[in-house]
């Protein structure tokens, strides 16, 4: 672990690295949490077919997977009755239903827009076919303007772990791939960036993590750990004073001995999903207890878990101002909309109380800026997504 909190692979942090001059980054798991939107699809197609998802195996074995090499192989699997490109004609149509509810993960459309807005060049490489890359981000307004390229796996010769995805990126940048710096969440993908010879930031999935570190340059747990100064790139200048602002994260959940469980996050109408992965790190902002939505509490909220070994986030809660015990076993509903650091262990309950009382002063400061009090005014459950286009005129937010 270095002094940023993320963890660098040291051989290369002993080479000198090589100027990047272009991002390249994957899609689903990276940018976009198309896997919370469309969680349960698969399940009940399997169970149309009499069939009982394997829930250990899908998790560790087709992530990161071509569309084609998945089909098969869940067909395989399962023991289906048809081929994999029937199966794909069946359940492709179900997806995307969900796919106009896949947001965009915490620091995705920040770092857009910060490469856009320095000339950094960009591209999307993903394993999906490129019709259902355009069909995911057009739900997502600015991205397909901002991307220099967009890549799919029908595109070249064959997808992850294969390098033609990444190369061709490069390619049609007009940039050689020791000047790429690739961005990934799956271990196909780090195993692609490696074969073209570029440098890997891996922000990996639940069950990733175990083979990233040996594959990425740097290891993190969120795009909003990310440092562009530690790759030669233009920093970020968006920070206000020791917070930082973020798209909102909503999600409820039931406050117990200082813990917030049973978490889930409204996605579409009655559809609920839980935290992506990659919220991660200590937040402040806003909760009500559903007894008494009248009442409103400025709070300091940690994230984090053991990726390797715990099935679900430790999420603690504090009151900023006053004790926690006015919320003991409420049912609770929170916004966040800063953001301070990452956590400072795997587990965020080892916060220490000197940590703990700095995090409540700089999210009680914070509060009181326009920037981060005009969320105050909107409802807790929006009906529409953040976008690139919201952070562009959040720079010129009224206090409400």
């Amino acid at each position: 672990m270095n002094c940023c909190g993320c963890e660098c692979n040291n051989a290369a942090a002993e080479t000198p690295k090589p100027k990047i001059l272009a991002v390249i980054f994957d899609l689903d798991g990276t940018l976009l949490d198309t896997e919370q939107a469309t969680k349960g699809v698969f399940e009940e197609f399997l169970a149309r077919h009499g069939k009982v998802l394997d829930t250990e195996r899908e998790e560790k074995k087709r992530l990161g997977m071509t569309l084609k090499d998945s089909a098969a192989s869940v067909v395989e699997d399962y023991h289906l009755p048809f081929t994999p490109d029937q199966f794909v004609q069946q359940i492709i149509p179900m997806y995307q239903e969900k796919w106009m509810y896949a947001k965009a993960l915490p620091g995705a459309n920040r770092l857009i827009k910060h490469f856009h807005d320095h000339g950094v060049p960009i591209a999307l490489a993903s394993n999906s076919l490129r019709e259902y890359i355009d069909a995911k981000i057009s739900h997502h307004r600015g991205w397909k303007e901002l991307f220099s390229v967009i890549l799919g796996s029908d595109q070249v010769k064959a997808g992850k772990p294969s390098p033609y995805l990444f190369e061709e990126a490069a390619k049609q940048m007009g940039v050689d791939a020791v000047h790429c710096l690739v961005i990934e969440d799956s271990l196909v993908g780090l195993k692609a960036a490696n074969a073209a010879g570029m440098e890997v930031v891996a922000i990996p999935s639940r069950g990733e993590a175990a083979g990233s570190s040996s594959l990425a340059d740097t290891v993190l747990h969120s795009l909003l750990e990310f440092q562009p100064e530690h790759w030669g790139l233009p920093p970020f200048e968006d920070w206000v004073d020791k917070a930082l602002p973020i798209e909102p994260i909503y999600f409820s959940g039931l406050y117990v001995n200082g813990f917030v469980c049973e978490v889930t996050v409204h996605i579409s109408g009655d559809g609920r999903s839980a935290l992506p992965d990659q919220v991660w790190g200590v937040f402040f902002g806003w909760a009500v207890a559903v007894a008494d939505m009248q009442k409103t509490y400025r709070v300091v909220v940690g994230i984090g878990l053991d990726r390797n070994s715990s099935p679900d986030k430790n999420i603690q809660l504090h009151v900023v101002d006053g004790n926690n015990c006015c919320i003991s076993n409420q049912q609770m509903k929170l916004l966040l909309v800063g953001y301070i650091r990452e956590s400072y262990t795997k587990e965020v309950s080892s916060m220490d109380a000197e940590t703990l009382e700095e995090c409540k002063s700089i999210a009680s400061a914070s509060l009181d800026l326009p920037i981060f009090s005009h969320h105050g005014c909107v409802p807790l459950y929006p009906s529409q997504p953040f976008s690139v286009e919201d952070m562009i005129a959040s720079d010129e937010i009224e206090q409400c």
